[in-house]
């Protein structure tokens, strides 16, 4: 029997070129393309596959955001993580999301539907590399409870955890109790310390390591 499998990923050339690897497979059945999260929300409500192959960086809803919905309202439905991200930050998020699995990108089609169908069992399965940090996390080692973006100071991360939830400056210095200008200085540091070039950036990046996605 097939497992049924949606791909979710916001390049189109990409997201085609893999639906059309996958559908050579024996034993894999492609059953929808999403091109965000939200789009995967709303497909997986509407006919749940057996597994959703989930990008992390998109446009709106993060595949990490969308992980964690539709684990919480389709918990049969496995998640496995295929991205080009490699950073602690990324896999950690995905993992407290609910995701059975996280390749990287660079990946074949063999261990693609490998993984595929060790998810569809119930079974995790991590790229090479990424195994030892994985560990670590299912260990509940001290690892595990590591903050996202070491480098930030709790204040420049909680500072980017408003950023990522839409704030304004001026907002988070209301919220927070400081001067606007000490709330710029913390974001610019943030920008230099994470090597974004923008607030667009920033929120994509905080996102996919499960930053701002609590209530405003």
């Amino acid at each position: 029997m097939s497992v049924r499998v949606l791909v979710v990923d916001d390049h189109p050339l990409y997201r085609e070129g893999l639906t059309t690897a996958l559908a050579a497979a024996v034993d894999v059945e492609v059953v929808g393309e999403a091109g965000d999260g939200a789009e995967a929300i709303r497909l997986v409500a509407a006919d749940p596959p057996d597994v959703v192959l989930m990008d992390l960086h998109m446009p709106g809803v993060s595949g990490v955001e969308a992980t964690r919905q539709i684990r919480d309202t389709h918990p049969a439905v496995a998640v496995l993580v295929l991205t080009m991200l490699d950073g602690d930050d990324a896999v950690f998020a995905a993992m407290r999301a609910g995701a059975r699995g996280y390749l990287l990108k660079g990946a074949g089609r063999d261990e693609i539907t490998a993984a595929i169908a060790a998810v569809a069992r119930g079974e995790v399965v991590f790229a090479a590399g990424i195994a030892t940090r994985v560990l670590a996390f299912f260990s509940g080692s001290p690892a595990t409870g590591a903050q996202p973006f070491a480098e930030l100071t709790d204040r420049e991360r909680e500072i980017l955890d408003l950023v990522a939830r839409g704030l304004t400056n001026q907002a988070i210095a209301r919220r927070l109790v400081l001067s606007e200008k000490t709330v710029r200085n913390h974001v610019s540091n943030v920008f230099a310390k994470l090597q974004v070039t923008g607030r667009a950036e920033a929120v994509a990046r905080a996102r996919d390591a499960g930053l701002g996605t609590g209530p405003v």
